[in-house]
């Protein structure tokens, strides 16, 4: 069954072999993971799982899990920042072989629900502009186009997605 749940130390190992199909580099979008995590031992994965949980103030962080394996992560930032200025509000990634299934159109919707929780009205969601899997998602979930930026990541797409009331 998919279920979007908060980072565990319990799907380490489905988090690993994930992390794996992506190759090396820190470009899993949506998971949390910074350039200082050190995630190959127990207690590196454990430390970086409770920085995840200490900064839940701040981010909600998310897994796409299907029995037991690891298929993407998602974070809501909670604040616009600076780090928010080029990243978007909404970070999401799904590893190579559970594309093309709508995992990330299902999980962007979830978050979405989360920001209207959280009382956000718009999120800036953004993207490579080579990205057109997740530019055709963004869009989906009624992202509306807004520029390309260059950033110190390289250009990308900006979108911003109004939140607005489910109907009664």
């Amino acid at each position: 069954m998919l279920d979007l749940i908060p980072p565990t130390t319990r799907l380490r190992n489905a988090w690993l072999d994930a992390h794996a199909e992506w190759g090396s580099g820190l470009h899993e979008d949506g998971f949390g993971l910074a350039p200082t995590d050190e995630v190959a031992s127990p207690s590196g994965f454990a430390a970086w799982i409770a920085r995840l949980t200490d900064e839940s103030e701040r981010a909600t962080c998310r897994w796409i899990v299907e029995d037991d394996r690891v298929l993407g992560g998602i974070a809501l930032r909670h604040e616009f920042n600076d780090h928010v200025q080029w990243a978007g509000h909404i970070g999401f990634g799904v590893r190579p072989s559970a594309r093309r299934r709508g995992l990330a159109s299902w999980a962007l919707g979830r978050m979405l629900d989360q920001a209207r929780v959280l009382g956000m009205n718009r999120v800036l969601v953004v993207c490579a502009t080579n990205n057109v899997g997740s530019a055709r998602t963004i869009e989906r979930v009624g992202g509306v186009f807004d520029e390309v930026r260059d950033t110190e990541h390289g250009p990308v797409r900006r979108y911003w997605i109004t939140i607005v009331e489910p109907k009664a």
